[in-house]
């Protein structure tokens, strides 16, 4: 594959992501989750330096591994989550994705990322800088490690991972 060639597949597969979350699939949102997939939204420790360590500092959002979004989803689907009653309808927006391959086809992926939602009648955006790391199974591009700076978090509602 060329780099341009692996550039389109890792837009179009992020695209493929947001899309899903957006459209609230959860099945096919989760689907592009490894199992063993790392969530990290940490939390700025001072204006230009947030925290490393999500086992030791505090952190927005941590699942250490997949099952931590499967829950956040059973408790949507099952209307267990005040919090997102009602689900906010979301748009998410990337863009400068940079792509560079590393060992194992392993790859490190930055993107710039604006998420734009609607609840109670009320217009309100995040946006930020995301680090992903995918891997290719089965042919299949998958989010191994997904990081993600939360640049205006002052956050006066709820912060989830579908606004991410």
């Amino acid at each position: 594959m060329t780099p341009e060639q692996r550039q389109y597949a890792v837009e179009q597969f992020l695209y493929q992501v947001a899309e899903a979350c957006d459209n609230q699939d959860w099945d096919r949102y989760l689907g592009y989750f490894t199992e063993e997939a790392e969530f990290h939204v940490p939390q700025w420790r001072s204006e230009h330096e947030y925290t490393q360590n999500p086992k030791r500092e505090m952190s927005l959002i941590y699942y250490a591994n997949r099952s931590g979004l499967e829950d956040r989803v059973f408790r949507i689907r099952t209307g267990k989550s005040a919090a997102c009653t009602p689900m906010p309808r979301t748009l998410h927006l990337l863009d400068n994705v940079r792509c560079q391959a590393g060992d194992d086809d392993q790859l490190a992926v930055s993107v710039n990322w604006v998420t734009h939602f609607y609840r109670f009648g009320e217009s309100r955006h995040f946006f930020g800088r995301a680090s992903y790391r995918l891997c290719w199974q089965e042919g299949q591009l998958k989010i191994t490690s997904k990081h993600v700076l939360v640049l205006n978090d002052k956050i006066d509602s709820v912060l989830d991972f579908y606004h991410l």
